[in-house]
């Protein structure tokens, strides 16, 4: 559990859900952001990630790049823990360029903070960045198939 202040909301790639929660989402192609490290890490990648990580504790969730989650089983769960966590933590969610899978993530997380999931794309568009969620079926999937 985070000792210090959360997430600052005015940082790059926070996202401020409407329950206030904070979640940074960014790509792993680029430096890590300036300030705290992430207390609690989700890796959105196709293969295990093996580059030395800054947060004490990472879960990976199998992701290729362009598609889908593989085990919409595993994603509900650590999109959930991930939600949980960062009522109290600093949580941060990557994949390699930040939109696409990471975009479609924190849509899954606005969900389950409360937003109906057709609508949950836009407030991440609108409050994360204008490009995030990239494919059709990215969008799909936010929309009609994450339940939480």
């Amino acid at each position: 559990m985070t000792a210090g202040p959360l997430w600052d909301p005015a940082a790059p790639g926070v996202l401020r859900l409407p329950s206030g929660r904070l979640v940074r989402g960014r790509g792993l192609r680029h430096p890590m952001p300036a300030g705290p490290l992430p207390d609690f890490a989700v890796r959105l990648l196709g293969k295990r990630p093996v580059e030395p990580d800054g947060a004490p504790e990472v879960r990976w969730l199998r992701w290729p790049d362009f598609r889908l989650p593989s085990s919409d089983a595993q994603a509900r769960q650590i999109l959930t823990e991930a939600w949980q966590r960062a009522a109290s933590e600093r949580v941060e969610l990557t994949c390699a360029g930040g939109l696409g899978r990471t975009g479609t993530a924190l849509a899954c997380i606005a969900v389950l903070d409360g937003v109906p999931p057709q609508e949950a794309v836009a407030y991440v568009r609108a409050h994360y960045h204008h490009r995030a969620v990239e494919t059709p079926w990215q969008r799909w999937y936010v929309q009609r198939r994450f339940h939480p």
